[in-house]
């Protein structure tokens, strides 16, 4: 076993408890966020645009409408210790594995549909 993995198992401690994601899935990620000596949490909820990586270096973005209709995107680093928790809200049928068409969709026509099971 090399350096590589070796680290690799280390940084994922079978304790964190990752849900599993997928692009279209509406979600809310806690971030930890340092202000001078405090500490809090803010979330962040929107939709799921991509996935990239893998094993330790899995980032995920998220796109969401703040308020005047601007739409803002975060990556998130999915195995970060600044990541508190995902909470996945609702998920989404799509046909496509990076939704980066959602950028130029407004209002309702930006919607995706419902994954019923």
């Amino acid at each position: 076993m090399n350096l590589v993995q070796s680290l690799e198992r280390q940084m994922l401690k079978p304790e964190t408890k990752v849900p599993e994601i997928h692009p279209g899935d509406i979600v809310r990620v806690f971030v930890r966020i340092v202000e001078g000596q405090r500490e809090r949490v803010q979330p962040f909820q929107g939709t799921i645009i991509r996935i990239r990586g893998g094993s330790v270096n899995e980032t995920f973005t998220v796109r969401r409408i703040a308020s005047h209709g601007i739409g803002v995107e975060r990556t998130f680093l999915l195995h970060s210790p600044r990541v508190e928790r995902v909470e996945i809200v609702r998920r989404s049928k799509v046909r496509r594995a990076k939704l980066h068409y959602l950028r130029d969709l407004r209002g309702k026509a930006a919607r995706l549909k419902e994954l019923r099971k």
